[in-house]
């Protein structure tokens, strides 16, 4: 009777916490995106970063970061996460078109003489 119940209580355990997950691996990095329920029926989300880190007798664990995100904050955090992200993007471009730039002037006014082909 008594397995019978610990089992039952882990099932409960289980519905509750894992309501959806969505795995994203990127490298040396896995981000878990987990919806979770409390016992109330509210529904949050968890972030969780996972990063495998070796120790020097060769085994490893798990480094991880969680944030918590809860349905009150969710339009805020998903306005500013895509405006940092399309601010990233921005960056991005702006710094590819001056390193562009930066070669294309530095590389463009080379001629054969200069490198010593036209002796």
């Amino acid at each position: 009777m008594e397995g019978l119940k610990m089992e039952e209580l882990a099932k409960r355990t289980d519905q509750r916490d894992g309501i959806f997950e969505k795995v994203v691996r990127a490298g040396k990095r896995t981000y878990f995106f987990d919806v979770r329920a409390t016992r109330n029926k509210d529904y949050y989300l968890t972030i969780t970063e996972s990063k495998k880190r070796y120790n020097e007798d060769g085994s490893h664990n798990y480094q991880k970061h969680k944030i918590f995100l809860y349905k009150e904050d969710f339009e805020k955090f998903a306005g500013s996460l895509a405006e940092v992200i399309q601010k990233v993007i921005e960056l991005n471009n702006n710094e590819s078109t001056e390193v562009k730039e930066t070669i294309e002037s530095t590389f463009s006014d080379i001629s054969f003489e200069d490198l010593g082909g036209g002796k």
